[in-house]
């Protein structure tokens, strides 16, 4: 079987747990009698052993450098030697364009793209050469607009793309509801695919940890209580620097490590000193490897506070390396990681209160964390692999009928 995968990023360029997803998801899928092809709408010098990897090059491009602190823009290099920037829906349309036209060269027996970005393409595809698509939804526009109704271009591609779709792939039932409530799709045509996690790649923990401020404080008393992520609307990080001022007040020996970056940056930043704890909250920006983990290790609570969480890796990963975990009950990670905490996005008070008793009780963190380990070692890529394996047979099959 001949598989055509369409998505916006893969590690290690990528700027959240969209690429993680797809890169081990396809690496998991490759157990099986398939011939993968991933296309990209940028250059990379990575080329797994498991699938092909190809840049989407628009006519007249001779590169595609993905490039920014987040790996969030693109740079095209023309033929002439000029080079050009542009903006997300320009790069979507110009995507489009030219995957539609290197599949001329292509053969493949399904299509599986991952969210609005490459949507537009598989639906092209579609209408090209009838070939069955099935769409991966790793999040819908009103998870990314923090429960909002959104931007009605990004909307009305996912609505179209949903009502062409053969079959729709949502990462936890969180998702599959949300896209049935959104735009009205029959709940039978979306099937589950739970997120996992990659035990082969889990890194061992060096013994220094690169935050020694933050590790001095803790040999002073202090706790660490840790978000890691992209800074936006969808995280919900306003109400948990809110429930952090109410932490402080009762525990002031307690300090807050925001990882990530994003377009709340500057505003979180200002928040932190309106609500008197910018003393107590360290912005560390976007970061990647060793100090990514060590983030998590110094931590003695991870928090994930998202307003709309379609999955959500990062408590997984917590667990992993060393941190227990409060999470929104609006997150699909919820349905598989049962020891941890949980608490309403909206409920400050709340969260505020669970925080507290983890800064207090090491029995319950260790409770929680060995616990959650033990979840966390169950599980596996394979699983998720053998289900989306499970619906190209069904579709194929179908296709070899029609024919």
């Amino acid at each position: 079987m001949k598989v055509l995968m369409l998505g916006w990023e893969l590690p290690p360029h990528n700027s959240g747990g969209l690429g993680v997803a797809c890169y081990q998801l396809c690496k998991a899928l490759s157990r099986h009698n398939i011939e993968m092809e991933f296309i990209l709408p940028y250059f990379s010098d990575e080329q797994p052993d498991f699938m092909k990897l190809t840049a989407a090059s628009p006519r007249g491009v001779t590169e595609i450098i993905k490039s920014g602190i987040a790996y969030d823009s693109y740079k095209y290099r023309y033929q002439d030697g000029h080079e050009e920037y542009h903006d997300l829906y320009s790069q979507v349309a110009m995507y489009e364009h030219a995957v539609a036209s290197m599949a001329d060269e292509m053969e493949f027996d399904i299509v599986h793209a991952h969210d609005w970005l490459t949507f537009r393409a598989a639906m092209r595809l579609k209408i090209k050469t009838g070939t069955p698509i099935v769409l991966h939804v790793h999040s819908v526009e009103a998870d990314r607009a923090g429960g909002e109704h959104g931007n009605p271009l990004v909307r009305d591609i996912e609505e179209s793309a949903f009502l062409m779709a053969d079959r729709i792939l949502a990462v936890s039932d969180f998702t599959r509801r949300a896209i049935h409530h959104e735009y009205g799709i029959p709940l039978d045509k979306i099937e589950v695919v739970h997120n996992s996690i990659d035990h082969d790649g889990i890194v061992q923990l060096e013994p220094d940890n690169i935050y020694r401020y933050l590790a001095t404080m803790k040999g002073q008393g202090y706790k660490v209580i840790t978000n890691i992520g992209r800074l936006t609307i969808q995280k919900g990080l306003p109400n948990w620097l809110r429930a952090a001022q109410l932490v402080v007040q009762r525990e002031p020996k307690t300090l807050f490590l925001v990882v990530g970056s994003g377009d709340q940056y500057q505003e979180l930043i200002e928040l932190s000193a309106e609500l008197g704890i910018g003393k107590n909250v360290i912005f560390t920006g976007f970061q990647r490897g060793k100090a990514w983990r060590d983030a998590f290790a110094i931590s003695d609570l991870f928090v994930m506070p998202s307003v709309s969480e379609p999955f959500g890796l990062t408590p997984l990963e917590a667990a992993v390396y060393g941190a227990p975990s409060l999470i929104s009950k609006q997150s699909g990670v919820a349905e598989v990681l049962h020891s941890c905490l949980r608490v309403d996005f909206w409920d400050v008070s709340e969260m505020a209160n669970q925080m507290i008793a983890a800064v207090r009780s090491s029995a319950l963190r260790d409770q929680l964390l060995e616990n959650a380990r033990a979840e966390v070692s169950m599980m596996s890529w394979r699983e998720a692999a053998d289900k989306v394996y499970a619906v190209y047979q069904r579709h194929v099959a179908q296709e070899v009928a029609l024919a």
